[in-house]
């Protein structure tokens, strides 16, 4: 294992048999982890970027094991880093992803994962926490998840929801029942068929997470089915990659206007892309898209080609995974990700099934959490 200074003390150029890698004097004192610049029970900032010399350079480095002492001036102070953590967040490379590339946590799929969903029994993930894990370390791969042996009452989804988050009530309240109903004010009230799509596309935010939970199900038809969008943008891509380009460069629109007083507007790209071109959105909706009115003339014909595309990707077998909700059962989806369908049901029997949206920042996070509390693997 090797430091030198280099640039002058601009920078370090560190080697360990990770690698290779530099790093700039501003970096490591923005990120020094001693006690005077992070709180050591929180680990927030406590300082400011003005409160570090914007002439700061590395003066000296020295190893000592597994720790790279790192000298800084003018202020002449010492801290340590653990060299395993500056590898692990080294930002020195030189290749550039492709856009709409995704992260090493994300795993895209089609209908193969029929065989392999993040499933999980209710009573066990309530008790047990590296079951509990386990599940949202699913859910947070695949942006799907499926719960059975769950409590047949009104209201039951609240709980899916606390196992690692808060409710996110809209309009539509807490929660909201999906049944035929007489006059709906939505579609998803009737027995129709469902393309499969994102919901609430007109929000901005929109909301990360959709639960949805049966209580009744003894209609002919009504199975659910989910597909990845981030899968089918994929496929777009590899087929069209200018048809790619148009559907994540330009906003589409999208409208609700179905209740008193709501009035609901988004302004967002259907395909939509992180400034350094990660794939971190889908939104697609065709019950709620408005008159997409900021493609250009010469580009309007090629972007409803795409458009088009992907929706015949979506609605491709190939690429949904389906199944029918017993009483008790239910399912999470990423709803930036992963977009839901129901197929048709009849006027005989009964379905009902309670809905309701909060966020993937609470799965994320109750999920990291738990792998640090439990020393589990990360997924």
């Amino acid at each position: 294992m090797q430091a030198k200074l280099i640039d002058g003390g601009e920078a370090i150029a560190l080697s360990t048999p990770d690698g290779t890698a530099r790093f700039h004097a501003i970096w490591l004192r923005d990120n020094a982890p001693d006690a005077d610049t992070r709180d050591p029970g929180n680990g927030q900032r406590l300082i400011a970027l003005r409160d570090v010399p914007a002439d700061t350079k590395v003066e000296e480095v020295a190893l000592d094991g597994e720790v790279l002492h790192v000298t800084f001036a003018p202020e002449g102070k010492t801290v340590g880093f653990q060299t395993r953590w500056l590898m692990e967040h080294s930002y020195d490379r030189d290749d550039v992803a492709a856009r709409g590339w995704t992260g090493e946590a994300v795993e895209t799929w089609d209908s193969r994962l029929m065989t392999a969903i993040p499933l999980a029994d209710f009573n066990q993930v309530s008790q047990d926490r590296e079951a509990l894990a386990r599940w949202l370390g699913g859910v947070t791969r695949y942006g799907f998840g499926k719960l059975t042996g769950g409590p047949v009452e009104e209201g039951a989804l609240l709980k899916v929801a606390d196992l690692f988050g808060y409710v996110r009530e809209t309009n539509y309240g807490k929660f909201f029942e999906v049944r035929t109903e007489v006059n709906p004010t939505n579609l998803a009230y009737t027995g129709l068929g469902l393309q499969a799509h994102t919901d609430n596309p007109y929000r901005d935010p929109v909301p990360t997470v959709q639960i949805l939970y049966c209580l009744e199900n003894s209609a002919t038809g009504g199975e659910n089915m989910v597909v990845d969008g981030f899968a089918c943008a994929e496929r777009l891509r590899a087929e069209n990659p200018r048809g790619f380009d148009l559907l994540s460069q330009y906003c589409a629109k999208f409208e609700y206007a179905g209740s008193d007083g709501v009035c609901l507007r988004s302004r967002r790209p259907m395909i939509e892309l992180a400034p350094d071109g990660e794939l971190i959105g889908v939104r697609f909706n065709n019950r709620s898209a408005a008159a997409i009115t900021d493609v250009p003339y010469d580009d309007m014909a090629d972007y409803y080609a795409a458009y088009r595309r992907l929706g015949e990707i979506i609605d491709d077998p190939a690429m949904e995974v389906t199944f029918k909700l017993s009483p008790g059962e239910s399912f999470i989806v990423d709803n930036t990700r992963v977009l839901h369908a129901r197929k048709g049901y009849s006027g005989s029997g009964s379905r009902w099934l309670q809905g309701c949206y909060a966020d993937m920042d609470g799965v994320r996070s109750t999920h990291a959490a738990l792998v640090q509390e439990l020393g589990m693997a990360a997924e």
